[in-house]
């Protein structure tokens, strides 16, 4: 069997049929600005002073990029860093075909946990969400609020460490290396009569573009209704709330139309009473629209977004924010290319 023969224009031919099947690295070069947001970040975390000498630190802009390209692609720091030693499309995303200095994974992990200890996260998200803005896609037509349930590795403790970890407090007995290793925010609940334990990501996302406007992380035993308030969206242009049944209560709903917001939370049956048939009817009209927020959730677990590898809320709130961020970076390119409109 006679082998193909050599191409000199192999590398174009397939870096054509990249950008037809839709690389969506391309888009992201092309829509997306980088720069102010690592102007952000260096305003709000400047890059460690080189009075002592030593290697200079790779460009925030740079950094910035590879956070993004882990979330994309959902891959662990030594992954990371083989991918960019590996894939032509990685570097040339981040301007670095021609050259050998490539972060290794010690370096992405200190730059992104030096971000997360110092709580960039959620500035970085709403530095998105100005960039969003500035080119048109403002919230439109209402917002979905729900939330999704986040894990996190199950921690093994002796009954009485339990006890204490309950309370989010590590033992005393503890050493330093066992403290590292162990989560004590991420908490147990139940759904559908099956055991979790994590994080949960509360989000609301506006109805137009499918675009997540506001988050709050909390540990998995926190009720969605207890952060409602919390991640109403008063820059939406409309102002319809939908949201499931999980989230329903006379008070709320009477204080939020006394507010001028226009309420569509789905009706929720007791064991001794049922919902009547309208509203049934209202739900099922509700359940529509509210569906969108699924999209989005189910974009984030394509991304990796219902497991996290990291220990502790500071740390789960970063790459929960990072994941979002990087969400609707991803989504921006999908309207443009689309040629959906911002109006």
């Amino acid at each position: 069997m006679l082998m193909p023969s050599p191409n000199l224009f192999a590398e174009e031919e397939r870096g054509n049929r990249r950008q037809k099947l839709g690389d969506p690295l391309v888009g992201l070069i092309k829509h997306v600005d980088f720069v102010p947001l690592a102007a952000a970040v260096d305003a709000a975390l400047p890059r460690p002073s080189r009075d002592k000498g030593g290697r200079p630190p790779y460009p925030t802009v740079l950094m910035i990029k590879i956070l993004v390209l882990q979330q994309l692609y959902n891959l662990a720091d030594d992954a990371l860093e083989y991918q960019l030693l590996d894939r032509r499309s990685f570097l040339l995303f981040l301007g670095l075909i021609d050259s050998s200095k490539i972060p290794d994974a010690k370096t992405i992990w200190l730059f992104r946990d030096r971000l997360a200890q110092a709580g960039v996260g959620a500035q970085r998200f709403d530095n998105v969400q100005q960039q969003l803005q500035v080119q048109g896609y403002v919230a439109r037509c209402g917002q979905i609020i729900d939330a999704s349930l986040v894990h996190a590795p199950v921690q093994r403790n002796k009954r009485e460490e339990a006890e204490v970890v309950k309370q989010s407090i590590m033992p005393i007995t503890w050493k330093a290396e066992k403290r590292a290793q162990k989560d004590v925010d991420a908490k147990w609940t139940k759904k559908h009569g099956k055991n979790h334990f994590g994080y949960k990501l509360h989000a609301s996302v506006d109805k137009r573009y499918k675009i997540i406007r506001k988050m709050v992380v909390s540990d998995a035993a926190v009720a969605d209704t207890l952060v409602f308030e919390e991640l109403l969206d008063r820059s939406n242009t409309s102002l319809d709330v939908y949201a499931d049944r999980g989230y329903p209560s006379a008070q709320r709903e009477a204080t939020l139309k006394q507010a001028g917001w226009r309420v569509h939370i789905q009706r929720k049956g007791t064991a001794q009473k049922s919902i009547s048939g309208a509203q049934k009817r209202r739900n099922r009209r509700i359940a529509t629209p509210r569906a969108r927020v699924e999209h989005v959730f189910g974009a984030l677990a394509h991304m990796g977004g219902k497991l996290v590898r990291c220990i502790g809320i500071v740390r789960t709130t970063f790459a929960l924010s990072l994941k979002a961020a990087t969400y609707n970076l991803k989504r921006l390119v999908y309207l443009k290319e689309a040629g959906v409109t911002a109006f």
